[in-house]
């Protein structure tokens, strides 16, 4: 572990420390136990695996969930293989059911298993109900700890339940209605069954205008529905309106931090970046495949320029505004991908909104095309007094800059049409595309101006 500077640290946290160091298991409970769970996370992996070991013992299951729960899940396979098996077993069942999913999900079948045999029967069919639902469902990321109430309850007896469920529920700011075939119907804040009169029906009080997600819906979707009706916890149902769980904002605010790092994994042209490289080969071995599809596009490349020998010996300045004019392109549309990804992710590209999203960004590329081309114009006039080239260059970048702004917008939209990932439409594949189509438009022109530019 990171070797700490003692000067820096607060003194709760120099407290827990010399009572690790010492053995002293009262003095460390009662320092260690009042803290937030953030703290005592952040305390536990900044020891050693000794302290480690000592910690496992002065802490029970359930205060060791809670450590758990705040840990990358990337970070915690070695910790679970150091613990006692049983004791390991405890711990996951001590978590909130949708965490020791998330938990199982990264170990392979065996150790699955393992920890299911010896784990409490309860916790283990709690956990084994989650874990058939598809990896980044609704299914996947819910909770099923939650509490519900039936329509036919007066205001006291669902105060009555939930007095008596809440201390096993995730959150209780939302109270969620189910009739008789426990189908969801409607939802009540906690707030309205606070200040409802004892003798109402719940029927009475509740809202029926029910906002929630099909478990086999992706969790982006998910994420997408929270943000924009501002919910603290969503309900899953199936297809026949039964209420299987919840998901809570805590698992949304997990879900868009891995979309965000997935996308950028994508739009970098990089498998994964959601857990660090451990060795040069693994690194080496994630960006391998997208590099050797750009080298062959590189190559393409290569051999577009090759056709037009002929143009480069008589006109040899040609050559020079290559990367220039290649380089503006794919920058271009790199800056309209991004902004195309960002219209899907926020679902401004619904309707109508994909052409003007196009229009947008073709206009764009004309403005910014123009501007540019008269101002390379100027500056090769200027620079090497021949005009003619300066024309050929400046409207090569207006052409290019227009196509590239409309691909890089197109591309994606395309790809979420057909219900492929647009992230995948990395900066570095739509650089290398508006490179060829940059080239083919630049010396496409150059043969019109051939005359102008030998005379």
């Amino acid at each position: 572990m990171e070797k700490l500077d003692e000067h820096t640290l607060p003194h709760w946290w120099k407290d827990v420390q010399k009572a690790l160091e010492t053995e002293n298991i009262d003095e460390f409970r009662s320092e260690f136990i009042n803290l937030h769970p953030y703290d005592q996370t952040q305390i536990f992996l900044a020891q050693e695996k000794k302290e480690r070991m000592l910690i496992y013992t002065y802490l029970s299951p359930e205060e060791m969930a809670d450590i758990l729960e705040n840990i990358e899940l990337d970070r915690l396979d070695p910790i679970l293989t150091e613990m006692d098996a049983r004791y390991a077993s405890q711990v996951l069942g001590g978590m909130a059911t949708d965490d020791a999913v998330d938990v199982l999900n990264t170990l392979d079948q065996n150790e699955v298993a393992s920890f299911l045999t010896i784990m409490d029967k309860e916790d283990a069919e709690d956990i084994k109900g989650l874990l058939h639902y598809e990896e980044k469902t609704a299914g996947s990321i819910m909770t099923t700890e939650f509490v519900a109430i039936e329509a036919a309850m007066t205001i006291r007896e669902a105060m009555v339940h939930l007095r008596n469920e809440a201390p096993d529920a995730e959150t209780i700011y939302y109270v969620y209605v189910v009739n008789e075939d426990k189908q969801l119907v409607g939802v009540i804040s906690l707030r309205d069954l606070i200040i409802s009169e004892e003798d109402r029906a719940i029927s009475d009080v509740m809202s029926d205008r029910i906002v929630s997600i099909s478990v086999g819906e992706d969790q982006e979707e998910a994420a997408k529905m929270m943000r924009d009706y501002d919910l603290l916890a969503l309900p899953v149902v199936d297809f026949q309106q039964h209420l299987l769980g919840i998901i809570t904002v805590d698992d949304i605010m997990d879900v868009m931090d891995e979309e965000a790092s997935e996308d950028y994994s994508k739009l970098a042209a990089v498998s994964d970046m959601e857990t660090p490289d451990t060795s040069a080969w693994m690194a080496a071995k994630k960006r391998l495949p997208w590099l050797i599809v750009l080298l062959f596009l590189g190559m393409l490349t290569a051999n577009l320029i090759g056709q037009f020998e002929q143009a480069l010996t008589k006109v040899p300045l040609l050559a020079v505004f290559i990367p220039l004019i290649a380089g503006m392109a794919g920058n271009t549309g790199t800056q309209a991908l991004a902004v195309a990804v960002r219209g899907i992710a926020t679902g401004e590209s619904r309707a109508d909104g994909k052409i003007r999203i196009l229009l947008r960004e073709a206009m764009t590329g004309l403005i910014t095309g123009i501007s540019c081309g008269v101002v390379i114009t100027a500056v090769i006039y200027l620079w090497q007094g021949e005009f003619y080239l300066g024309l050929l260059v400046g409207l090569s970048i207006l052409g290019s800059l227009v196509v590239a702004t409309i691909a890089g917008s197109f591309i994606p939209l395309l790809m979420h049409r057909l219900h492929v990932d647009p992230a995948v439409a990395s900066g570095p594949f739509i650089t290398s595309i508006n490179d060829i189509i940059s080239i083919l438009i630049y010396f496409g022109m150059a043969t019109l101006f051939m005359d102008m530019l030998i005379s």
